[in-house]
């Protein structure tokens, strides 16, 4: 079997922000009906979060559920315990319809951290990240310049961006090299 590694393991970078990739992070995507009372009660069961609103995060301790979609979540956890929250979560939707999968190993994750991530992301990023219509508590699922991405805010001046694993140094690059363009967009 071979070892557990992230996608660029300790990939890092200072420029206006320091960029550096997250290590192994836990992510199980839940795909069912969010309306549903089971739906909440399998989700609160396993990860002691409430369901989250449009574009929020809920965040417990160390776990953290992201709307994704009007039949999509993502649970964010320590990667070890993905796998027992997907199991989890599925035995508690019982035969209500439902896929709880483990998808950490295909996903990348970066932190983004300074008071120039708004600048950094406004430039490969179509989403709005002005302070009145991005904070705290809120995805994005958004584009980074050429690939599907999403992030949101870990503080004042941190957030995290979540890509797909293959696309994992593309992604890291155009972070890198956004954040050390001399181009304000004019957020920080």
């Amino acid at each position: 079997m071979s070892d557990l590694a992230s996608a660029l393991p300790g990939a890092a970078a200072q420029g206006l922000v320091t960029v550096r990739e997250a290590g192994l992070v836990g992510m199980v995507t839940f795909r069912g009906d969010l309306s549903a009372q089971d739906t909440a009660a399998a989700i609160k069961a396993a990860t002691s979060c409430d369901l989250p609103g449009q574009r929020a995060v809920v965040t417990e301790g160390e776990v953290s559920v992201a709307w994704m979609s009007p039949d999509e979540l993502l649970v964010i956890c320590p990667h070890d315990a993905a796998t027992g929250m997907a199991a989890q979560i599925s035995a508690q939707m019982g035969t209500a319809h439902h896929l709880a999968l483990n998808v950490s190993d295909a996903r990348a994750v970066f932190e983004v951290a300074g008071a120039g991530w708004r600048d950094v992301l406004a430039k490969v990023s179509p989403a709005d990240l002005s302070r009145e219509v991005f904070g705290p508590g809120e995805m994005r699922r958004t584009r980074l310049a050429q690939v599907a991405g999403a992030f949101w805010m870990t503080g004042e001046d941190t957030v995290r961006v979540i890509c797909f694993r293959s696309v994992a140094r593309y992604v890291f690059d155009l972070l890198v090299l956004s954040a050390r363009s001399d181009a304000a967009v004019g957020y920080h």
